[in-house]
């Protein structure tokens, strides 16, 4: 196992133990390593043609590029049951969970939930960042992954992880 894979195996201890409302997982993670890293840019290209969506071909080339890549994703994720409406509705049981399919992801969600989601890549960027390895949360990843089924999930982001001379995820 290459060094940046340990990295990344440090970024899901980090993503799986971050703090969740509730103290509720609905975080599915994975490293995805070289094997698979072609796959999923080839997927990356191919959705940007087809949808005509700017730069999923340049994420594509920086996760070419990369040592190894995180995914962490929000699976089936349940209702805090707040009442907050950060969502958009006042009562919680008013939220439609029925996972409304959208054209990369699915919805609506707990915005709880998603801020787990959040604070789980904060975390995993975070220890990425303790190692001094260069990394960059790609929504594009996400899609391809989704659409490979690469992780379980209805939102899905990507993390990838590269050690240079010069951080490849930025001046692009």
């Amino acid at each position: 196992m290459g060094i940046m894979e340990i990295v990344a195996e440090l970024m899901a201890v980090s993503a799986r133990t971050a703090p969740k409302a509730g103290g509720k997982d609905f975080t599915e993670i994975k490293v995805l390593k070289r094997d698979d890293l072609e796959k999923l840019a080839s997927d990356m290209e191919k959705y940007g043609q087809e949808s005509g969506k700017a730069n999923f071909d340049r994420d594509a080339k920086n996760v070419r590029n990369s040592d190894s890549v995180l995914l962490v994703s929000l699976n089936d994720a349940k209702i805090v049951g707040l009442n907050c409406g950060a969502c958009g509705v006042s009562d919680c049981k008013e939220l439609n969970v029925d996972s409304i399919e959208g054209t990369e992801f699915t919805g609506p969600w707990c915005a709880w939930r998603l801020i787990d989601l959040g604070i789980a890549l904060g975390s995993a960027v975070k220890t990425a960042s303790l190692h001094n390895a260069d990394n960059r949360i790609m929504y594009r990843i996400g899609v391809s992954a989704r659409r490979l089924n690469l992780i379980d999930g209805q939102v899905i982001v990507g993390v990838p992880v590269s050690v240079s001379g010069k951080n490849i995820y930025f001046d692009r």
